[in-house]
């Protein structure tokens, strides 16, 4: 079965904008492992937009309390500043069992693609063992159709997330079978080099269940934003429910 791992960064986008402490990422982090989450994802900035420093404290003792798995995303090449100590420095502090390197630069809005591995191949061979030191799971942000995706394996990551927004895109427009065949090959490649595959960015409640019936061996999807703009309307618990419904039946 497929993990479902809820990011929490959208929660704390609406705390921050109106500053205090409601929502409160920790009730929220609760009622997501509460309904049937398997674990949580955060993806701290160095600008502190949304999950901030303390947040990831948090999040992180309440997923080893509960026994599941926290994952921290981030760009391992950011170099740490006031209220951000780094991605590296978050990790030594809350030993997630996974971190998932993406090449944001800080003005970003969101991830929108993957590692270079012709480019960043060296510098991330050079980071990731510090990170594979503190029991980390290395998870790297890949673009679906990527010809070196194999690459991930040489430069040391144990699994890659797929990038998801293109076949969200295509999904939306009526036109998925071509994304979701370019998917499904990126995954078989990257299996075929030993690596796991993890997969997120935009998926939902609709475009998900054909996504996982097509890319083999889909070991964990990391969703957040529009889980949390459905649980606006339904309710994050019965939301997060919906989705481990899906996980479990695709």
């Amino acid at each position: 079965m497929t993990a479902l791992s809820v990011n929490l960064n959208k929660i704390a986008v609406l705390r921050n904008s109106r500053g205090g402490r409601l929502p409160d990422i920790l009730q929220a982090g609760v009622t997501c492992l509460d309904a049937g989450a398997h674990g949580l994802t955060v993806h701290p900035r160095p600008d502190a937009r949304h999950i901030r420093h303390d947040d990831v404290i948090v999040l992180g003792q309440l997923c080893r309390q509960r026994g599941v798995e926290f994952n921290i995303e981030g760009n391992p090449f950011a170099p740490a500043r006031t209220g951000y100590p780094g991605l590296l420095a978050l990790c030594d502090a809350m030993r997630p069992a996974q971190v998932t390197l993406v090449p944001d630069g800080d003005g970003q809005l969101t991830s929108d693609h993957g590692f270079d591995f012709n480019r960043d191949g060296p510098a991330l061979q050079a980071l990731i063992p510090a990170f594979k030191a503190l029991g980390c799971r290395v998870s790297v942000f890949v673009d679906v159709g990527d010809p070196a995706v194999g690459q991930a394996a040489a430069v040391g990551a144990d699994r890659v997330e797929l990038y998801t927004g293109p076949y969200a895109e295509a999904f939306a427009a009526g036109q998925p079978a071509t994304a979701l065949r370019n998917a499904a090959d990126t995954a078989r490649r990257a299996q075929a080099a030993g690596l796991g595959v993890n997969a997120g960015h935009d998926l939902d409640q609709a475009n998900l269940p054909a996504f996982l019936r097509t890319v083999p061996g889909v070991l964990e999807v990391s969703i957040g934003h529009a889980l949390i703009g459905e649980a606006l309307y339904a309710g994050l618990a019965a939301t997060v429910s919906a989705y481990r419904r899906i996980v479990e039946t695709h």
